[in-house]
């Protein structure tokens, strides 16, 4: 606790020391070209988190820090946006009235205000839309694109979302530029934590769920690009609640040469785990602090470096679980006492250091050095014993909800003692070039990684004792005393040390130019390669995109793109299930053939702007490797190759429900499945691809066709929606809506094709109420009040999962007497409440 307070205190300094100024206020009144009030205008300094909402009348009034060059914005949705470069003594008190002017054509896409073109569909989200989401999982930034059409996810403590059909490891990520790793040994949202994402220090976040160009790099489904801010004046936040507290300070120094932006997170979900089925004792403990430091050389030439440092724990001491599943035909109980725990610990930090230079207004030329480090470890030894009860399910019996018979009773062990220590080191270079109406691009990057996995694990299942090594038939037999041997199940046992060196790079150029009619084309095309240093083995990826705008439709664009997308395994697709790693000659680069028709509307409707976007897609998918997912643990059929196929419909509208301010809904329809070729043995046993490669001989092979990948969501509904009181703009309301139909599970030993059960849909509603409670326009009448630091302060009460439903991570596996097996749902978490504070400094 002492460690976390001076953080925050730390954080929160460079204000008080370069924030001693006294302010300065601008204000004044906002009117249209009628000379009407205009309403709900945003007012912000650029590149701060400076602002203010104008009134019912049109005022406005802004603090500003004093003897600052700042750049103020006026925008609203409808209206061309007018900037003021101001700069305002102590204590000065500056009108300024803002006449804004109506525009005839409207593109917008969320809050902010792009005019360009662009040949794929990217979605640009308000990163201010994060600071009241409601938000019980890693981190804000991924809950809120998880509203989005053809995303979909199935676990609120989980950043973790498929896209389109994919599955967690085909998603990018990148930070200014730098891409992102993630754990390897985390395998449930308890266990996860923080995402690398700060979503107090980002300033864009850009989106594209697949069609995306030849400069983002070898994934399969979708990527998610993250800038931070580059901060012009001071400013601080501090956020506190009932799950951790947050803090971030940022600032110029050396005359404005030099910029600074720090975030800090500490997070305990012991209280939304405490509510779970299996009770215990839980101690997760979440910490991270990252920083990005800017130093301008030059006007042409800077220097930025960021820094990431994350430590994690988890342990639960479990004592009992109580579930109850099925259905009104036939319902159980299980009960199950604990012994023993579970301790997960890892650390990682990343380092980068990038060189921008711009010898003129034309040419930008980067030089990014990196460093990703991880250190992991997973111990447990758990012991359960359980009891299987048939609940009475008749309502007019008095028995009804009680057990009255005993199925089966067990005992389980589950035994790890694994470690992972991975290195990724990264130097890339990336260059722009713009000429007329075209801009070029290029990267090459060369990659190191290394690897060191020592893997010791097992399960044991014991019905009724059936398992354990006993003499059989010795008493009526004495002269056959055969032992049964102790079976281990899901035994993975292994140490692998790896290095691997890849390269990879593009070359992409876009062309814009207008017909004779009129129309506006937008054209990108361009070519990936990649060298996997494991195989020796070079991959090429050409892509294209056009966008169309017709001049007799300004309101609509068109696009179509589409490529080859490619993805070498990183490790977890290299390792299979027994802990070894598959060879060389039998790995494969995952491959998929994309095309994707999209279609934007732009329109009015109660005089208010809302965009219509929808895409079709068609993926061909080649050379996958087949997996299976535990909560979020995914454990790939390393040896095995597959073909498959994804393909749906998505569809986003999103706009002002409410005036002044962006909702939207999101619907997504899609299928995706896989092929596997299977060998059967002469004992009518199914032979792995590693027998075969090792000259195992085979009966016959078959192919089955049409198994439902773990991803296959058939449809997915999620809404976002921003409310506010019309009398108290003050007091706003958030919003999160998310519906998917189940995702296929079957037995954990049973073969992907055995797989085609349905989970439940999940369903979930989040909701929060927020007051600000001091904004710009709050005063005191002491000025030495030590309120008057306050720029804003909000007050949010949170409600997670509003309908109380219970939705399915995973299952767990029993057996009875009978030998057999009931598919136990692993609940997520239950209706709770949250408490926030938020202040901004």
């Amino acid at each position: 606790m002492r460690f976390k307070w001076l953080i925050i205190i730390l954080l929160l300094l460079p204000t008080f020391v370069f924030g001693q100024k006294k302010e300065g206020v601008l204000y004044g009144k906002i009117t249209d070209d009628d000379g009407k009030a205009v309403e709900l205008v945003n007012v912000a300094v650029q590149n701060t988190p400076y602002g203010v909402v104008s009134d019912s009348r049109g005022g406005y009034t802004l603090t500003l820090p004093t003897d600052t060059t700042l750049n103020v914005v006026f925008s609203f949705v409808g209206y061309e946006e007018v900037k003021l470069e101001v700069r305002l003594k102590p204590e000065e008190r500056r009108k300024h009235d803002v006449k804004m002017t109506v525009v005839s054509t409207m593109l917008p896409e969320m809050t902010v205000h792009d005019q360009s073109i662009k040949s794929t569909t990217i979605t640009r989200l308000d990163a201010r839309e994060t600071v009241l989401l409601p938000s019980a999982g890693a981190g804000g930034v991924e809950d809120l694109v998880k509203t989005l059409a053809g995303v979909s996810s199935t676990n609120e403590l989980s950043s973790q979302y498929n896209v389109r059909g994919g599955n967690f490891d085909e998603n990018l990520i990148y930070v200014n530029g730098i891409e992102i790793y993630k754990p390897f040994l985390v395998g449930s949202g308890q266990q996860e934590g923080l995402s690398f994402i700060n979503s107090r220090l980002v300033s864009n976040i850009d989106f594209s769920a697949g069609g995306f160009s030849s400069e983002y790099g070898d994934k399969l489904s979708s990527v998610l690009d993250i800038t931070y801010k580059k901060p012009t004046i001071t400013a601080s936040s501090l956020m506190l609640s009932l799950l951790g507290a947050e803090a971030h300070t940022e600032g110029m120094a050396f005359k404005g040469k030099m910029s600074y932006l720090i975030g800090a997170r500490y997070k305990n979900t012991q209280y939304l785990l405490g509510k779970m089925d299996t009770k215990g004792d839980y101690k997760p403990n979440f910490a991270d602090v990252q920083g990005l430091i800017t130093y301008n050389v030059s006007s042409r030439f800077e220097i930025t470096a960021l820094g990431y440092y994350s430590r994690n724990s988890y342990l639960m001491m479990p004592t009992t679980r109580t579930t109850d599943f099925g259905n009104l035909q036939a319902s159980y109980r299980l009960k199950i006492y604990f012994d023993g725990q579970e301790l997960s610990r890892y650390t990682t930090g990343l380092g980068a250091i990038s060189l921008n230079f711009s010898p003129n207004e034309d040419l930008n030329l980067k030089l990014i050095g990196s460093a990703y480090s991880a250190v992991e470890s997973e111990t447990y030894d758990i012991q359960g014993q359980y009891w299987i009860g048939l609940l009475e399910t008749n309502p007019g019996n008095e028995q009804q909800g009680n057990v009255i018979a005993n199925q089966g009773v067990g005992t389980y062990i589950e035994h790890a003692r694994n470690s992972f220590y991975s290195r990724v080191f990264n130097l890339d270079h990336k260059g722009a070039y713009k000429y007329n109406d075209n801009t070029l691009k290029w990267g090459l990057r060369y990659q190191h990684q290394l690897f060191d996995d020592i893997i010791n694990e097992w399960d044991m299942v014991d019905s009724a004792g059936y398992t354990q090594p006993h003499i059989v038939d010795s008493i009526l037999n004495p002269s056959n005393p055969m032992q049964t041997p102790l079976e281990l199940k899901n035994v993975a046992k292994g140490h692998n040390e790896l290095q691997i060196n890849n390269l990879d790079g593009y070359l992409q150029n876009s062309w814009q130019f207008e017909n004779e009619k009129g129309d506006i084309w937008v054209l990108t095309a361009g070519l990936r390669a990649n060298y996997w240093g494991y195989n020796g083995k070079v991959n090429v990826s050409p892509r294209a995109g056009i966008a169309l705008q017709p001049n007799k439709h300004p309101d609509m664009t068109f696009r179509l793109s589409g490529g080859v997308y490619v993805q070498p395994p990183f490790y977890r697709e290299l390792r299979m299930f027994d802990g070894s790693l598959v060879s060389k000659d039998m790995a494969s680069v995952q491959k998929s053939y994309q095309v994707v028709l999209g279609h934007e509307y732009r329109f009015m409707a109660w005089d208010r702007p809302f965009v219509l976007t929808s895409e079709i897609y068609y993926k061909y998918l080649k050379d996958i490797i087949p997996y299976q997912v535990d909560n979020i643990r995914i454990r790939y059929y390393a040896d095995q190759k597959a073909t498959g196929y994804a393909y749906g419909f998505d569809m986003k509208i999103n706009g002002e429900f409410v005036k002044g301010i962006d909702s939207w809904a999101s619907m997504s329809v899609m299928r995706t499945a896989e092929n596997i070729q299977y060998f059967i043995g002469p004992d009518g046993k199914i032979l792995s691809q590693t027998d075969i490669h090792n000259g195992a001989e085979y009966v016959r092979d078959t192919i089955i066709s049409g198994i439902p990948r773990p991803s296959d969501q058939r449809i997915n509904f999620a809404i976002f929606f921003q409310d506010y009181l019309p009398m108290i703009p003050s007091f706003k309301v958030n919003l999160k809506l998310i519906f998917g139909t189940g995702l296929p599970f079957g037995p954990s030993e049973g073969e992907r094709y055995q797989q085609k059960n349905r989970m439940s849909p999940y369903r979930r509603v989040d909701l929060g109420f927020s007051k600000q409670l001091i904004g710009e326009s709050t005063s005191f009448r002491n000025p030495r009040n030590p309120l008057n630091y306050i720029r804003n302060c909000w007050i949010s009460l949170e409600v997670f999962n509003l309908l109380g439903v219970n939705n399915v991570s995973s299952y767990m596996w029993v057996t009875d007497v009978y030998n057999i097996q009931y598919a136990v749902p692993n609940y997520l978490t239950n209706r709770q409440l949250n408490l926030k504070l938020i202040l901004e400094f």
